[in-house]
């Protein structure tokens, strides 16, 4: 129940053309502090419910539990989550071994284009595309928990 992952920055629309698939996804928070998390998310038409504890030192690692929850479950607990709600849609992007997850924010996080990357292990190498730009896995305010309460719209 580990999560080794990175994030960085996109500066151009050119992974869409190599996309597999696309998720449109709500999501908000019930407990959204530094130490842990409890999301409800609508992806597409199914429910998850998910915890995340705090990140290490370099943001890459932390504990992670997810359960798909029954969808009518997800939307009367979506209305109980923390203002903040999180709009987005993802892209998957296979390269070499991985997929790449690109989320296209909407709404109060419009503009905001954040890929992410799960790996076995913290210092695994991986393909980098060319569309993708600075790191930002240690930055917690590129964190979709973050950005429910600072939306990238405010910065």
């Amino acid at each position: 129940m580990q999560e080794i992952e990175r994030k960085f920055l996109v500066h151009s629309l050119d992974f869409v053309t190599e996309a597999i698939q696309f998720q449109k996804i709500a999501q908000g928070y019930l407990n959204a502090t530094p130490d842990r998390t409890v999301r409800i998310r609508i992806k597409d038409q199914k429910g998850f419910i998910t915890i995340k504890g705090k990140g290490d030192e370099t943001g890459t690692t932390r504990f992670e539990w997810e359960k798909e929850i029954a969808i009518h479950e997800a939307e009367a607990l979506l209305k109980l989550c923390e203002k903040g709600a999180i709009d987005k849609t993802r892209y998957l992007i296979p390269k070499g071994k991985h997929t790449f997850e690109v989320d296209i924010f909407e709404g109060e996080n419009k503009g905001l284009i954040v890929a992410e990357i799960e790996l076995s292990d913290a210092n695994e190498t991986f393909e980098k595309p060319n569309w993708l730009a600075e790191e930002v896995t240690d930055d917690e305010k590129y964190y979709n928990a973050y950005l429910s309460k600072k939306p990238f719209t405010t910065w």
